[in-house]
């Protein structure tokens, strides 16, 4: 069995880390929509995981690439999570068409499937480095879990966390814009700052019980496994209505031959 053993020296990235990635991310021009936008911040982060500069030269040690992986997918669930915030405010609106927001709501679910899909490729990567899944199967619908004896089983894994510091980041942002607002009352601006303050109390509580699970991981006092989460709505053979509507479809066409 392939494994990278437990306590490697594979960089995982810290709650801190990932928070203070998740900032960075709303300063770069072009962020979310620009894939541009997202390879810089990926590069940067990895970067940043390599380690210090060296005194003498002030050269980086060179990427590495299982962390500019892991970094690449925080950085994709990231993204999409800031494109479904945006467009779950536009399916909102009131005054537009009916067609505008259907169209908003495929949007939203292709986002969703995407920030999904990413959350369990950073479980996956997580894992394998922590050499607590078989690498062979961690990539499958039903990953072999590799545990020391003992060790407890979180529920939550640690890419899911990942993913609500991503939310909690957006969170923190849309708040922190609107104690900047100039045009509602201080009442609105003091009720902002107040929330502003709860949201990022929630998300340092969360950075520290991700830096927790994952060190109790590398002592193997604990294991997460990755679930598929299988949405079927997206799916057209498990989605009944559009299952239906394929039948439907076909029937009426072989109608139309007949």
């Amino acid at each position: 069995m392939d494994r990278t053993p437990r306590g490697s020296d594979a960089r995982l990235p810290t709650g801190a880390a990932i928070v203070a990635f998740h900032e960075s991310c709303f300063g770069r021009a072009g962020w979310p929509a620009d894939e541009t936008a997202v390879a810089a911040a990926v590069e940067s982060a990895t970067r940043s995981a390599g380690g210090s500069a060296d005194p003498a030269t002030g050269d980086r040690p060179a990427p590495d690439a299982p962390a500019g992986m892991l970094w690449q997918w925080i950085a994709t669930n990231h993204r999409y999570n800031c494109l479904l915030w945006a467009e779950e405010d536009l399916a909102r609106r009131t005054r537009v068409s009916d067609s505008d927001i259907a169209a908003n709501k495929r949007n939203i679910d292709g986002f969703n499937q995407a920030r999904n899909d990413a959350t369990e490729r950073v479980d996956e990567l997580l894992l394998v480095a922590l050499g607590l899944v078989d690498r062979e199967s961690a990539a499958n619908d039903a990953p072999v879990s590799t545990p020391g004896p003992g060790a407890r089983l979180n529920s939550e894994t640690a890419g899911s966390m990942i993913d609500r510091l991503s939310i909690l980041a957006l969170k923190v942002h849309a708040m922190d814009l609107q104690t900047r607002r100039t045009d509602v009352d201080d009442a609105h601006r003091e009720a902002s700052k107040a929330r502003l303050e709860r949201l990022r109390m929630q998300r340092d509580d969360l950075a520290g019980c991700y830096d927790r699970l994952i060190e109790d991981c590398r002592a193997g006092r604990a294991y997460f496994k990755v679930y598929r989460q299988f949405k079927m709505y997206n799916d057209p053979r498990f989605n009944p209505a559009l299952v239906a509507e394929a039948t439907k479809g076909m029937k009426e066409t072989k109608g139309t031959r007949a």
